[in-house]
């Protein structure tokens, strides 16, 4: 480990500041002298495009937890239910389209470059590509694919593309399924292991829009904090992360995160 770490000793409470820009000042000059930036961005990062998040608000789609719909037993259940629920969720981005928040995360990545930056999403929604950025970590898939459940194969079918109530693999004639983490599934393991080690990696970890109280995500705080990280949550509010950040940026990713990357 580089002497430029600090050892781990203590869990810190964040820094809340009354005034925003006071925070953000303190934030600049640390983002500034980072060597490898690491970012976690949640849905709250993309419901300032319009794409629902199902929490805060019953969570529900058509009546249904959407924790029953979302799962391999309810697609075994009813494949075509699960299907309708991803096809309007497909159709939905079509009118979305990445926000400022987003494209300041692409502005740190080409400051920074690609190998000095990673950005770990949860979401599956896919504005930080379409945003330009290039080092994305989908930990929970991606709407814009589709993967066959008897032979495995993986296709990009973008939100654009009509897809039959249930589409078929053209490959095996099997069922397809939306490339999706359902609940109860685990995450697939290349992804989680390089998510880990660019948190362990990171001299500052971004936390932004995110509660981080789905795991195993919510555990790349404290690996990141572990390794001597400077932990910037980006929020609304303090969240279940905050017992972890250092300096608390709250408002708007989509305010916030370009005032913080042009300074």
């Amino acid at each position: 480990m580089s002497s430029r770490r600090t050892p781990y000793n203590a869990r810190m409470h964040p820094v809340v500041h009354n005034q925003l820009d006071e925070a953000i000042d303190q934030a600049v000059p640390i983002l500034q002298r980072a060597h490898y930036v690491g970012v976690l961005t949640g849905a709250g990062v993309s419901a300032e495009s319009g794409i629902a998040t199902f929490r805060g608000s019953g969570g529900l789609w058509e009546g249904q937890r959407v924790e029953d719909v979302a799962t391999p037993q309810a697609f075994r259940r009813d494949p075509g239910l699960v299907w309708r629920f991803y096809n309007q969720r497909r159709a939905s981005l079509r009118t979305s389209q990445p926000n400022p928040g987003h494209h300041a995360l692409y502005r740190l990545e080409a400051r920074l470059g690609s190998d000095r930056f990673a950005l770990i999403t949860q979401n599956v929604d896919g504005l930080h590509r379409a945003a330009g950025s290039r080092h994305v970590l989908e930990l929970h898939g991606s709407l814009a694919r589709v993967r066959c459940q008897e032979c495995g194969e993986v296709k990009y079918r973008p939100a654009n593309e009509d897809l039959p109530p249930l589409p078929r693999c053209d490959r095996c004639s099997d069922l397809l399924r939306p490339d999706i983490v359902w609940f109860e599934e685990a995450l697939p393991e290349d992804v989680w292991t390089e998510a880990a080690d660019c948190a362990a990696r990171s001299d500052v970890f971004l936390v932004v829009g995110t509660s981080a109280v789905v795991y195993p995500a919510a555990r790349l705080v404290p690996i990141a904090k572990a390794a001597g990280a400077v932990i910037i949550e980006v929020n609304l509010a303090p969240t279940e992360a905050s017992y972890w950040v250092d300096i608390g940026l709250y408002g708007p990713s989509g305010e916030v995160l370009p005032k913080l990357i042009a300074l």
